[in-house]
């Protein structure tokens, strides 16, 4: 199988370097500090790295949206520390016998922000919304474990008869096709999140276009959304814990740039800054560096819809051409690791305490010599000297600086090869990939549940996220047996 992986890893687990401060008027905020207590307003101002696509969380597929909404909406479980499921709406489940049937307990006190209450109808209505075929969601594939989901997608059965039912207006019920160990952690997902329905056609065509055509059950409501500018997240008053939200509002101002982002902190302006590699050295023995470990893996997309990326010696030369020490050490700077494997590091264990990563080796290699050769292999069963690829981004300068980073590496080591960078606003380069309207894109993903399968189930045949437009039978059948015949044995999985 290792010859015949086609999205070629850049990077991998990385770390968040940040510099952060505390706003507000300084002098009341060192006698509060003085006599241990909280500074009036509780407030603070951030960056953002892109306007938010969409605020419609049957259509959201991207992480500015989906970072949003976790704050503003709240599923029957949320996730905390480790990635655990904690209570959200649901204070408890219980589970049957045969792991295939779910009862979710709904809080009495759980209200949207018009003071309706959270009810059980709200999540069914959601979920209906999010299998139906003709809302085209992107993520209806992560409800197909849902008994009479992926029969409803493809239009055999009607949306009433997915396997979940309102059994009172506080009682979920919820029936599985098999057991799935992580389905609670799944119903955190933005894509489970509640919609009430009455709500929702009032506003028809209008619904989460705007702040004030959307209702919230989450901490935050989001206010003074000045769309490509900034947006706002307020304290939510009818918010069931809102008595331990600290926060009363967090301000976010739009910035593409990252040299912008860093003389708004130094001017006082923004409360955190990211840092990307130029800025690491600089700040770091400064008192207000932080260091913050994220999952997330970067790699380059190669649509075989090309002919030339449809040639397995070209994917095996661009993945080799790369090198990704390089670009995670000198180009990052922030503590990431070269990825070798989709999965990362460190981020799935088996029973006995084996890593993934390391059990399963090295996928992929830096290798020129070895690049170039199937570079040549590549040419002569194409017929050609020279290529052409387009390299798919994002406009902001993060992504910028990377795709130059690779365009390069890419250029030097493969005779013959052009590189040009497409660079695009964040909407539209998800247009593009989601459409596959591009050579090779540079994209990451962050796991959607605690589990390999959130970066494993990306390429099967059949994946809404299948963007490479690969296909290998025999990966398709190894991932069908993990989540089926293989789903409640941890350690054979």
């Amino acid at each position: 199988m290792k010859k015949r992986v086609t999205s070629i890893i850049a990077s991998v687990l990385g770390a968040s370097l940040l510099l952060t401060a505390c706003s507000g008027d300084k002098e009341k905020e060192s006698k509060a500090k003085a006599n241990n207590e909280l500074a009036a307003k509780q407030s603070i101002h951030l960056p953002y790295i892109a306007e938010i696509p969409t605020m419609d969380v049957t259509k959201a597929t991207d992480g500015e949206s989906m970072d949003v909404m976790r704050n503003v909406f709240e599923g029957l479980y949320t996730l905390g520390e480790g990635n655990k499921p904690i209570p959200g709406v649901a204070k408890t489940y219980d589970v049957s016998a045969d792991k295939k049937t779910y009862t979710f307990h709904l809080r009495e006190d759980a209200k949207w922000s018009n003071g309706t209450p959270v009810t059980a109808e709200d999540f069914v209505f959601s979920w209906q919304r999010a299998v139906n075929p003709e809302t085209a969601a992107e993520y209806t594939f992560l409800f197909f474990d849902i008994k009479n989901a992926k029969k409803i997608n493809s239009k055999e059965l009607s949306v009433d008869e997915l396997g979940v039912k309102a059994i009172d207006k506080k009682t979920l019920e919820v029936h599985l096709e098999q057991p799935i160990p992580y389905f609670v952690s799944l119903t955190a997902f933005p894509t489970f999140l509640p919609i009430n329905q009455r709500y929702f056609d009032e506003q028809g065509k209008q619904y989460g276009l705007e702040a004030n055509h959307i209702i919230y059950n989450g901490a935050f409501k989001l206010d003074n959304w000045k769309h490509e500018q900034s947006f706002q997240l307020k304290k939510n008053p009818t918010y069931w814990d809102a008595k331990g939200v600290k926060l009363d509002e967090i301000n976010f101002d739009i910035v593409k740039d990252k040299s912008t982002e860093v003389n708004l902190y130094e001017a006082g302006q923004i409360d955190r800054v990211g840092l990307t590699g130029e800025f690491v050295d600089k700040y770091r023995n400064n008192p207000d560096f932080k260091e913050r470990s994220e999952v997330t893996v970067q790699f380059l997309r190669l649509n075989q819809k090309n002919e030339v990326l449809k040639n397995k010696y070209s994917r095996l030369a661009i993945s080799e051409a790369m090198n990704k020490r390089g670009f995670v050490d000198t180009l990052l700077n922030n503590g990431s690791s070269p990825a070798y494997g989709l999965i990362p590091d460190k981020f799935a264990l088996s029973p006995d305490g084996k890593d993934f990563r390391k059990e399963n080796g090295n996928l992929v290699r830096d290798d020129v010599k070895i690049a170039q050769e199937n570079w040549t292999k590549a040419k002569q069963e194409l017929g050609k000297e020279q290529v052409t690829l387009e390299l798919l981004t994002s406009d902001n300068t993060i992504a910028k600086k990377n795709v130059e980073y690779l365009k390069g590496e890419l250029e030097k080591n493969l005779e013959g090869l052009t590189v040009n960078v497409k660079a695009q606003p964040r909407q539209q380069q998800i247009k593009l990939l989601l459409s596959a309207d591009y050579d090779m894109g540079l994209d990451g993903w962050g796991p959607d549940i605690a589990d390999p399968i959130t970066f494993l189930d990306l390429f099967i045949t059949d994946s809404t996220y299948n963007l490479d437009k690969y296909s290998n039978k025999e990966y398709d059948d190894l991932i069908h047996k993990v989540k089926n015949d293989l789903v409640v044995d941890e350690k054979a999985r």
